[in-house]
Parts: structure tokens; sequence; C-alpha cells
């Protein structure tokens, strides 16, 4: 694995979002946040109505990565080995018979869960094993995944009918929640213009899993100062309302973020920084990424899911109660 300056990370990155705009219209904001995700080696969750292109957007992405992509199709009847795979019976060369395992669609660098929440818990608890521990154990054997190894996961926020939402818990696992929003006009006009004429645009190869390995290793090494450290933790701790100063928080959130979402923080705003050029984290880093990593990890009360408070203006009220 070559070393990467901040400058030869900073040119493939632009170059992958280049290449993604030859397919996507817009959603800059999303596309920028799922390759911070990617680039910090987590798990990302798009939620939006149909048609908005997320789908199209991670087979985009594993396009510009050249990764093996895979998609599954989350449906109530999906069984935990359709994904993780299964040991079937066949006849060796021997004349004997002994069972193979047979890989599900897990084993893939980019792994799409289109609907994750159409399927049951029990279905979900495997990919989400899968997702932490980046290995799959079948009949007491245990398979490593592949590396770089992604779940990027899709689900729809409104037709909640025969859905199984993601317990808090698993959705923790997640490093960040991206919302995708509808496109303006002017972006409507020309997915229309893209998506019913003749040509078909595609994504041409902007990196590959060593150069995404290379890229993973130099964010993990981009140093924080201490103060921008403790503003995090503070940030973290404030989304408790027991130990909170924001007001938002106080009256509508009932459980804050884990550490992990100080993890996701740290990363984020460190990827950030490496994207403008700068090789040290500032206050403005972890505003940006603020969103992405707290907005699934707050938990509001009664209360707040009756005045229809959307967690994004907790966080806004949060990042201004917060002192940096």
């Amino acid at each position: 694995m070559s070393e990467l300056s901040v400058e030869q990370f900073r040119e493939t990155a632009v170059s992958i979002e280049s290449e993604i705009a030859n397919v996507i219209v817009g959603q800059r904001q999303v596309v920028r946040t799922v390759l911070v995700g990617i680039l910090a080696s987590g798990h990302v969750l798009l939620e939006g109505v149909p048609g908005l292109g997320k789908t199209m957007l991670i087979r985009t992405l594993a396009q510009a990565l050249e990764l093996d992509f895979s998609r599954i199709q989350f449906t109530p009847d999906l069984m935990p080995a359709d994904i993780t795979g299964t040991d079937i019976m066949e006849e060796q060369a021997t004349g004997q018979r002994g069972f193979r395992f047979q890989p599900g669609p897990i084993f893939a660098n980019l792994v799409l869960a289109d609907e994750i929440n159409r399927a049951t818990p029990k279905t979900q608890s495997a990919l989400l094993e899968a997702m932490q521990e980046r290995t799959v154990t079948v009949s007491n054997t245990t398979y490593p995944l592949p590396a770089p190894f992604f779940v990027l996961a899709t689900q729809n926020p409104i037709e909640q009918e025969g859905t199984y939402p993601l317990p808090e818990a698993q959705l923790d696992r997640f490093l960040f929640k991206i919302d995708v929003g509808f496109p303006s006009a002017e972006e409507l006009n020309e997915i229309l213009a893209r998506t019913t004429g003749h040509d078909n645009p595609a994504a041409s190869q902007a990196a590959d899993g060593p150069r995404l390995l290379a890229m993973q290793a130099l964010a993990r090494q981009v140093p924080i100062a201490q103060d921008v450290s403790h503003y995090i933790s503070r940030l973290v701790v404030a989304t408790h309302p027991a130990q909170s100063i924001a007001p938002l928080v106080k009256q509508y959130v009932r459980y804050g973020a884990s550490p992990r979402a100080g993890q996701a923080l740290v990363l984020g705003a460190k990827i950030t920084a490496l994207l403008d050029g700068r090789y040290n984290v500032s206050f403005d880093d972890i505003a940006a990424i603020a969103p992405a990593a707290l907005r699934h990890r707050l938990i509001l009360n009664f209360e707040g899911q009756a005045e229809g408070i959307q967690p994004d203006a907790v966080i806004a009220d949060l990042l201004e109660s917060v002192a940096a």
C-alpha cells in the first residue's frame, strides 16, 4: 500500500466526485457525505422517498471505485442465509458427498442493502452482525469478508406499512445517516434529459481498492488538536438532556448519542479537512459533519415526536449552544 500525500488524497476524491457527477445530477452534499463515510471505513444509511437516485448513486460509486458490487433487495421473506450464504451438499471427486460453503451476496466490497427496513429483525441482525464484525459465521466456521467492505443501506421514510424499523442500537452501527432531498426544478429538468434520451451515462474508474485503503490509512493519521477533541466530547455529552445546556435537547430529547457518535465526528472531521486540502481538523469540519453523525443517534421524547421536531433542528441548536 503506497503512502499518499494530502494533495493526492484530495485529487483522488475530486476525481471520484467528478465521475459520479457524470451520472448523478445534483445531490453534491449527499455524494460528499457518502464518500466521507466510505473513506472513514464506515457504513452509511440513506433515507429518502423512492425515485431520488439512491440506488443509482451507490451503483455509480462502485463503478468509480472499481469495487465488487452486490445488491440485496430486502423483503419480509428474506432469510439470513440469503444474505450470508449457506453450506450446500455436493458430490466430490472421490464420489463421496460433502458440504461446501456457498457465499451469499454479503461477500462483496460494496453492498447495497435496499429498503433495509422491509426485512424481519432476524435478517436485519444477520446483516448488522456482518457490518460490525466484518466476518460471517456459518455452521461454526467463520469466514472473513473482503477488504474494503462497506454497507450502504436505503430506506423509505414515508411508507411504513409492512416494515420493521431498525432499533436504535442497530441504527448506531451506521457511521452516518443521510437525508436525500428532492431535486430542484433545474436539476429535475437535467435528470429528465439524461434518463429519457438515447445516451446512457456511466462513471469511469477513478480509484480502486488499494488506493481506497491508502486513503483510509492517511485519514486516520490526521492530527486533531486537544481543544478540538474536547469540543467533540462536550458536544456528544450535551446530546444527553440531563447534562445538556442546549434548550431543544433538554425539552425534546429522551436519549442522547453514544460514544460511536464521537468516533464518527472525529473521523468525519479528519476526512472533511483532507478534502479541503488541510492536514488539521477545525471546528468548522465538525459542524459540517455533525448532522450526518448525530441525526440517527438522537431519540426524541413523546413531546418532540408529537410536535414534529426534526433531529436536524436539535443538532443546529446544539451547535449554537456548545461553545467551541
